[in-house]
């Protein structure tokens, strides 16, 4: 049984929170506008970061699989009280909080869809609006947004060496 829970959680790291963190780290390169002289945003690229959103939020949900799975696994293997373990949920739970509160949210700013949640996807147009910023607001929130991206993977990738190196671990890792 441990086998089979390892192994789920592995595979839902890998096709739950990859996804996220590549989407999420492509973001913001679409949705910041050019700068000052430069040529205006295509649409094209306004419709990517809307696509990049959807997969971040709709990963985010299935991502949930992962702690749910990683802890079944770590009962099974009688290491909930270890430091590794307890450091790597502290992480995840940061990262995961870090993905709800700071960058979804920011992609939907830098979208401009808080003044569209009426609206729906059939409403014409891309989905996205242009929103109250200013050019330079936008560029500095996509800035901003990158940086705490960054950190959500940071904490991703953190968490994963904890899970391979298991320090203190009796294991032989």
């Amino acid at each position: 049984m441990t086998k089979l829970l390892l192994s789920l959680h592995v595979l839902a790291s890998i096709l739950a929170v990859g996804p996220v963190t590549v989407a999420a780290s492509m973001f913001p390169r679409y949705a910041k506008p050019p700068a000052p002289g430069g040529e205006g945003p295509h649409d094209h690229d306004l419709r990517t970061a809307a696509f990049l959103h959807r997969l971040c939020r709709g990963y985010a949900v299935v991502g949930i699989a992962v702690p749910v799975l990683g802890l079944a696994t770590g009962a099974q293997m009688g290491v909930l009280g270890d430091a590794w373990l307890l450091v790597s949920i502290v992480l995840t739970t940061i990262a995961a909080a870090v993905l709800m509160a700071m960058v979804l949210p920011g992609q939907r700013e830098l979208l401009g869809e808080e003044e569209r949640e009426g609206e729906g996807e059939g409403s014409g147009g891309t989905g996205v609006g242009a929103g109250v910023l200013t050019v330079a607001e936008r560029r500095s929130a996509a800035a901003r947004l990158a940086m705490t991206t960054g950190i959500f993977n940071l904490l991703w990738a953190t968490v994963v060496v904890l899970m391979i190196v298991r320090p203190g671990s009796t294991t032989g890792a």
